[in-house]
């Protein structure tokens, strides 16, 4: 095993070694590299857990988390809750308390106590995976086709809210399957997210997650939340929770959960990046999760609330721009990050639950209470919302209603490669 142990982590530091500029780094530069990083992000611990799962999760004073390193950051001060009331968050509401019953693995090995902050320990093996230590945590730069293409549907037509064609710019390493509005100014978002556990391969993630976003096309900001299998970054193909932000479309600015600063943690009860369960199946038990990220007016500050009124932290309003007062666009769904999608052959990657939205209940992956709340600080169905799959032959999306009297859920994922998606 020892042996094993050994051949492996060999393995990770040639092929971090081969990445780095003409192959020049010496391995003690690696290391360097690597030791620093993991100095950054992980912060001495009041009290660590060994997960079931393999994960560690180290309970840090939350005055010491990495957040803080930010210059901007350093003399803030925490807002340890938001000011809204979570009564008034709820919506449509009856009876779904008994479907979240989701939870996080390590919380069956101990909690953190009052005053840390659970947060996923990043090994070193996480770090010898990326193409880039300085690169770790983030979403990949979007590829677009070209400035003035954007996603059709499949017979042609713009994607439109109101009989307003909306621009969608051609992300080549990217295909999504969303449920968007669009044109007011809204100042949060949530939905009830089916959590599945979709086939992704190794260098692929899948996500199935709200977005709220403001800003151009080519340079928007976007804070965001949900669930994402994701090996290249957390090592294994679980589902976990994690939470995003980008300044400028994902470009040089943002990461994942607490992997950058960015986003503020609050909750001793919710680790970011840690695993979720248990998982739907197919046509049996239905498990969800509530995601919703809404605006404090008070401070501008943008809250995730996770499940049953849960703050798990916020996004500080002095670091963002575009969205310090609002939103313009806000996303339901998912999407596929490969190299291998928009061409032949075709990622194996699934989103959602790998069926087809048409699949329906109990199959498919589903969003349901989806909502947005604007000025009027009221939730409610969003008034006009379109939908948009950008590879309908792959990755499906359908708003399904059952009678007038229900409120419509998303649909929404597929295989990936198939015989129509070769």
């Amino acid at each position: 095993m020892a042996n094993f142990i050994f051949w492996v982590f060999l393995i990770l530091v040639l092929s971090y070694l081969s990445n780095r500029v003409n192959g020049k780094a010496t391995f003690k530069e690696i290391h360097a590299d690597v030791d620093g990083k993991l100095k950054q992000l992980n912060k001495p611990a009041v009290k660590t857990i060994q997960s079931d799962d393999g994960d560690i999760i180290d309970c840090v004073n939350i005055y010491k988390q990495p957040t803080f390193d930010h210059p901007a950051l350093r003399n803030h001060v925490i807002q340890m809750k938001p000011s809204f009331n979570f009564k008034e968050m709820e919506f449509n509401s009856k009876n779904w308390s008994s479907k979240l019953t989701v939870f996080q693995t390590w919380q069956k090995s101990g909690s953190c106590p009052k005053g840390t902050v659970p947060i996923r320990r990043i090994r070193r093996e996480d770090l010898l995976r990326t193409k880039s230590v300085q690169q770790f945590g983030r979403k990949p730069q979007e590829v677009v086709l070209k400035s003035n293409t954007t996603i059709e549907h499949k017979d042609g037509r713009f994607p439109s809210i109101n009989s307003n064609a909306l621009a969608f710019p051609a992300v080549v390493n990217r295909s999504a399957a969303i449920l968007v509005t669009v044109g007011a100014n809204y100042t949060g978002a949530k939905a009830n997210i089916n959590v599945w556990n979709p086939n992704v391969e190794s260098e692929d993630f899948t996500t199935a997650q709200v977005w709220l976003k403001a800003g151009p096309n080519d340079n928007f900001e976007s804070i965001e939340s949900g669930w994402t299998v994701n090996p290249q970054l957390y090592g294994d193909k679980k589902t976990r929770l994690f939470a995003h932000w980008t300044k400028d479309s994902y470009k040089t600015t943002g990461c994942f959960d607490l992997q950058c600063s960015g986003f503020i943690q609050t909750s001793s009860k919710i680790a970011l990046g840690a695993a979720i369960s248990p998982i739907s199946m197919e046509l049996g038990q239905q498990y969800y999760i509530t995601i919703g990220i809404y605006m404090d007016e008070n401070t501008n500050n943008w809250w995730l609330i996770f499940g049953n009124g849960i703050a798990v932290g916020y996004w500080p309003a002095s670091t963002l721009n575009a969205l310090k007062n609002s939103a313009t666009m806000v996303e339901w769904g998912g999407q596929v990050y490969s190299s291998n999608v928009k061409k032949s052959p075709h990622t194996k990657t699934a989103m959602g639950s790998g069926k087809f939205a048409s699949s329906l209940k109990g199959n498919a992956c589903s969003m349901e209470n989806i909502a947005i709340v604007d000025f009027s600080t009221q939730l409610q169905y969003p008034p006009e919302v379109t939908t948009l799959a950008e590879e309908n032959y792959c990755y499906t999306a359908l708003n399904h209603q059952d009678g007038s009297e229900s409120l419509p859920t998303f649909y929404f994922g597929g295989p990936g490669q198939n015989y129509n998606c070769p």
